[in-house]
């Protein structure tokens, strides 16, 4: 009997602590990792494949909005994930009406996140 692939999740966020502690959350889920520190790096390696993208609202020089636009409206959409230690009024309402699967806020609720990516399975 096969085993399933592993469901790629690419990760986006400027803090190396972050990227290292969600890709251990993911791969303890059954999940693998392609980190990035920047969306220009991610955007260079395109999403196909991917089961989910995770960034971080707070990046530079592009954001977590700018990348979840481009994400859910590419030839190659995934669905997208907004994280964020510093969370405005109104950015979680924004987040989900323009296309973003889920919001969560640092730190992060670990089962909750694995389990909306179970969910898209």
């Amino acid at each position: 009997m096969s085993t399933p692939p592993v469901r790629i999740v690419a990760v986006i966020d400027d803090d190396r602590r972050v990227l290292t502690s969600l890709a251990n959350l993911l791969a303890s889920g059954g999940y693998g990792t392609r980190a990035y520190e920047s969306a220009l790096d991610f955007f260079s390696d395109g999403c196909s494949g991917l089961a989910c993208v995770i960034i971080d609202l707070g990046m530079r020089p592009i954001d977590g909005i700018q990348v979840l636009d481009r994400t859910v409206h590419s030839d190659e959409a995934a669905p997208v994930i907004i994280i964020t230690g510093k969370p405005g009024e109104h950015t979680e309402d924004y987040s989900l009406q323009r296309g973003a699967l889920g919001f969560f806020r640092k730190p992060l609720d670990g089962d909750a996140l694995v389990d909306l990516l179970d969910s898209i399975a």
